[in-house]
């Protein structure tokens, strides 16, 4: 049974030195055994948490481990397109230089700090002021919520700040021209029905990444195509599940980065139902979709395996070739990262821009992903029924 992590601290995950994340030689590092298959990164929503993906994107550009596929919804839509949208040498940098936009040095500190209310102030600041790169408030959202400003304007912030800077941070051109594949998941805000963009079948712009991170009713609407979408994690917050039902299937190393916790302790306060509240909702069943997919690609597999026990003639025949096309063989290995709680966090931690915040989670995102890499848990012998095998 998987345990939930560990709360640590910022002074914990920064490490003996309060200084920016250390790259790591070449000579300190293992070379990493080449993956298995198609290299997915798969990205949660959840605001400030993602800077947890930074961290982990690092950790892997810096074993030479770059996705063919990254997938994301959003804050991880938007984590990324500035991958996807970007050559593999000034990612990282572009990364950094959205994540230093963002980030929110505090305003207030001394007697509120020691008390443990540095950090409340700071996102009530957030709530106030927005973010300059990212939203700012929307003036036509005093005229009150009754007030008919359209699904395009119906919302508490205007988020016009976060499409220049992703208009200055992701070449949309080369991410058309790219090999590594690109999926953003957004709902359409009138069917209510899940919809996942992808580059290998249609143009992907910067309305659909604006969609995706579209959370309403902070956000508005973003329209494509003539309809309304909102933010994909209303729906569906963790996108594995488009990972692992794609055709045609492939063997793959699926890094499914996880920021929200499917697990936790009972709750005590209302302060603490709103924030078990908030994991479980965004945390989209994480752990059952993967579950479920292990049990699917284990019948495909026993499909296999019976089919190859018929007499050749009747393989040849074209009902049972067929009923053989649900079989498959493809391997996928998940390896399952899971953000670790931070020791003063509560439910407004997806807006905890601060920046001993953003630093604490991508540096946690890095030594995680460090030790899942330098373990490599894929390259272990599988049993050969087994089409979904989830590392931990």
């Amino acid at each position: 049974m998987k345990t939930s992590p560990q709360p640590i601290t910022s002074d914990t995950a920064a490490g003996a030195s309060p200084s920016p994340l250390r790259s790591l030689a070449r000579d300190d590092r293992r070379k990493p055994a080449a993956p298995p298959g198609q290299v997915v990164l798969v990205l949660q929503g959840g605001g400030a948490l993602g800077a947890y993906q930074v961290g982990v994107y690092q950790a892997m550009h810096e074993a030479g481990i770059e996705p063919d596929w990254v997938i994301g919804t959003s804050i991880g839509a938007i984590n990324a397109a500035l991958i996807t949208g970007n050559p593999p040498a000034e990612r990282l940098a572009k990364l950094e230089a959205f994540w230093g936009h963002v980030e929110q040095q505090s305003l207030i500190s001394g007697p509120f700090d020691w008390l443990g209310m540095g950090n409340l102030l700071a996102n009530m600041t957030t709530v106030m002021r927005g973010i300059p790169a990212f939203f700012e408030p929307n003036g036509a959202a005093l005229r009150g919520a009754h007030a008919a400003l359209g699904v395009e304007h119906a919302a508490y912030y205007s988020t016009e700040p976060l499409r220049r800077t992703l208009g200055e941070l992701v070449d949309f051109g080369y991410l058309q021209a790219c090999k590594t594949r690109l999926t953003v998941g957004a709902v359409n805000a009138c069917t209510g029905t899940m919809r996942y963009f992808d580059s290998r079948d249609e143009r992907i712009g910067l309305e659909h990444v604006m969609a995706s991170g579209a959370l309403p009713p902070a956000f508005p609407a973003v329209r494509i195509d003539g309809q309304p979408y909102w933010d994909g994690g209303i729906y569906s917050n963790t996108p594995i599940e488009a990972v692992l039902d794609d055709n045609p299937r492939r063997d793959s190393l699926i890094f499914a980065v996880n920021v929200w916790h499917q697990r936790g302790p009972e709750p005590e306060s209302i302060w603490q139902v709103m924030g078990r509240h908030k994991d479980i909702q965004y945390a989209s069943r994480a752990d059952s979709h993967i579950a479920r997919q292990q049990q699917i690609h284990r019948l495909r597999h026993v499909i296999r395996e019976l089919v190859k026990q018929l007499p050749a003639r009747q393989q040849a025949d074209a009902a049972v070739r067929e009923l053989a096309s649900w079989g498959c063989g493809t391997t996928m290995h998940v390896a399952h990262l899971v953000a670790p709680r931070l020791e003063s966090e509560d439910h407004t931690k997806d807006i905890d821009f601060t920046a001993a915040g953003v630093r604490a989670r991508r540096e946690a995102g890095y030594a995680d992903a460090r030790r899942m890499i330098e373990r490599a848990p894929w390259t272990a012998p599988v049993d050969p029924i087994e089409g979904v095998v989830v590392h931990e």
